[in-house]
């Protein structure tokens, strides 16, 4: 069942509010509300410490970086029991990406990520963070 509802907004605010959903390309104002309130409930599903979640950090990194790929391979070994899937791609010359697939409790997973991202050699590093949307139904 939908339910109808209004806000008000400053006129401004109204205005950045439209632009980010012309360029998000939403079809209108309430998709994109929707939208932002299911990415608040799954980011407080990434806050509460007992929830299992799910996400994927990529990385990118000079191969030519002494023992980095040990290094990235080592830790990855150390959370076997929360890594589901990984795979490397070869950017150009120097440059690979590594797509870890995690799932495990929010701290673990965000300890992994920040464990890569301190690893000398490493370029960038992201975590998306999802769920299966449980707090949505």
């Amino acid at each position: 069942m939908i339910k109808r509802f209004s806000i008000s907004l400053d006129e401004k605010l109204l205005t950045k509010f439209d632009n980010f959903i012309s360029r998000r390309q939403y079809v209108n104002r309430s998709e994109a509300i929707r939208d932002m309130i299911r990415k608040s409930f799954v980011r407080a599903e990434w806050e509460n410490i007992d929830k299992e979640v799910i996400g994927v950090i990529s990385l990118v990194y000079d191969h030519h970086q002494p023992q980095l790929q040990e290094r990235v391979t080592d830790l990855q070994h150390k959370y076997h029991h929360n890594i589901i899937s990984t795979t490397h791609i070869h950017m150009d010359h120097h440059n690979c990406l590594e797509v870890i697939i995690i799932r495990g409790k929010s701290p673990e997973v965000q300890k992994l990520a920040e464990k890569l991202n301190a690893i000398r050699g490493v370029k960038d590093t992201h975590l998306a963070m999802s769920s299966t949307g449980e707090a949505l139904d």
